[in-house]
């Protein structure tokens, strides 16, 4: 997995009763990391912003996917995630050789 163009995955939104669901997909530099990135539930508001702006920067690729309300409503919250997960992936302009989903399931 050394050479492999890795895409790490996360979706937020699944426990509110409104609003979208949305997942982000990032590819870093390998020979760049970014120290301090973490569970983002372990840090603070203030080092969140720092590392956005540090990973937006140094990243290979990353991308938002979202899945909106009405999606939610007819797919329902897992499927609708999933989506978001998936329309994140297509939004890198870089394609991942393998993708890690925090979580138990695959989009």
């Amino acid at each position: 997995m050394m050479g492999l163009r890795i895409a790490g995955l996360d979706e937020v939104g699944r426990g509110p009763i409104a609003g979208p669901v949305v997942a982000a997909a990032v590819i870093l530099d390998r020979a760049d990391p970014v120290l301090g990135l973490k569970d983002s539930k372990a840090v603070s508001e203030a080092s969140r912003r720092r590392l956005d702006e540090r990973i937006k920067h140094s990243a290979t690729a990353w991308a938002i996917g979202r899945a909106e309300v009405d999606e939610i409503d007819t797919l329902n919250i897992l499927q609708a995630s999933l989506l978001a997960m998936t329309r994140a992936l297509d939004g890198l302009t870089v394609s991942p050789e393998l993708a890690l989903v925090d979580g138990n399931r695959l989009p």
